[in-house]
């Protein structure tokens, strides 16, 4: 496929080596507002921005998934494939399943579990374990050491379901020690894995299952700088 793709309008050289990857493509256009210099817009078709600049001299791009595994999956598969990307990081979001797990704190994703039939396209004769890249695991763990943040390192849960109909179904994911819920991660760390590419997930907890605390919208969309720092920090390091 030549680009611009279906869904990316940029051109050969636009987008960088390392992208982080927010769902909301307006935290996006907050991260190269604030963290980027001299970014430039290279997509803004159906409106799933994406920006390209430097970070502490280093070029970096950030560009919006959208929500779910099937968005995600379009998006890193095209900036891998035809971009030439090398790393995407996913910054997003996610709902605390453990007690211990509070609003802001960091989650990254060692491994992430699913209830998606995304594996099933490889045809294996079992079932995949998504996982992280380990150099981008150990580089954002030291980013998130010296930065003081409260964060934790294990497995998460990717699910294409916002609303089940299956109200105990968390409460089991719980029981075996998956730390978050969000919607994205499995189907970045398969993307990354069959293309030979890297890929880690950094979550901020915006809502605890269990006890009933949640942030707001405009909060999910520019408070967590911590996460997006620690994403910045850790792309300099890889």
């Amino acid at each position: 496929m030549q680009t611009p793709t279906p869904h990316i309008e940029a051109k050969p050289g636009d987008v960088a080596e390392t992208v982080l990857m927010p769902g909301d493509p307006l935290r996006a256009k907050f991260i190269a507002e604030t963290f980027l210099t001299n970014a430039k817009q290279y997509n803004g078709v159906r409106g799933m921005l994406g920006y390209t600049g430097t970070y502490k001299n280093k070029r970096i791009s950030v560009q919006g998934s959208g929500m779910g595994i099937p968005s995600i999956g379009i998006y890193s598969y095209e900036l891998f494939s035809f971009y030439d990307v090398q790393n995407i990081m996913r910054i997003g979001t996610t709902g605390s399943l453990q007690d211990d797990l509070h609003i802001k704190d960091i989650v990254i994703a060692q491994a992430a579990c699913t209830d998606s039939n995304f594996m099933a396209q490889y045809g294996l004769p079992g079932s995949y374990a998504p996982i992280a890249s380990y150099p981008l695991l150990s580089a954002a763990v030291q980013a998130a050491k010296e930065k003081g943040v409260a964060y934790r390192v294990g497995n998460v849960l990717s699910s294409d379901l916002f609303y089940s109909a299956n109200a105990e179904g968390l409460g089991k994911w719980k029981r075996m020690g998956v730390l978050a819920v969000e919607m994205e991660s499995a189907g970045l760390y398969a993307n990354a894995a069959f293309l030979g590419k890297n890929a880690l997930c950094l979550l901020t907890v915006s809502d605890c299952i269990f006890t009933g605390e949640a942030t707001t919208a405009a909060q999910r969309q520019t408070a967590f700088t911590d996460m997006m720092e620690i994403a910045l920090e850790t792309a300099l390091r890889i």
